[in-house]
Parts: structure tokens; sequence; C-alpha cells
């Protein structure tokens, strides 16, 4: 499952990123998107998980929990238009 997480500070890296779900699963994939001009986050970033059901876990539990001062939103991924 892909899973959108907005709101992050902007100092996170994509380490910080893996760490914050691995602990609900194992992480296939976290990035954290950034400006192409300044390298500088975007304040948002994608964790792709392989088990449906351990990354439906995270999302409920990490929904609006504070990460280093910010409450972050997380969600299941929509597919592009």
């Amino acid at each position: 499952m892909n899973i959108y997480v907005g709101n992050l500070p902007f100092r996170m890296s994509d380490q910080d990123l893996t760490e914050l779900f691995a602990e609900y699963g194992e992480v296939v994939s976290a990035r954290i998107i950034k400006d192409r001009e300044t390298g500088r986050s975007k304040g948002f970033g994608f964790v792709e998980m392989d088990d449906d059901n351990l990354a439906n876990e995270a999302i409920s539990s990490l929904d609006g929990a504070a990460v280093q001062g910010r409450n972050i939103r997380v969600n299941e991924a929509r597919p592009r238009d």
C-alpha cells in the first residue's frame, strides 16, 4: 500500500520517515518530496508498505500524531489523475 504523509516537519529526513513507520511493519520505501530548485522539503512524502493490514494500522495510529512539533496527516495515497 502507498501511504501519503502530509504536514511533515521540514527538517525530517527519508530515514526519519522510515523509522516512524517501521514501528508498524516492514517499510518498502519512504520518500520525502523535495523542491527541485532548492532541495528543501515540500512538507509531504510517501511511504510504501507491503502488508495492507499493517499499513492500515500505521495510518490509523499516526494520523494526527505529533511528530517534531507538527501534527502529521496520514492516509492512503490516491493515484494521480
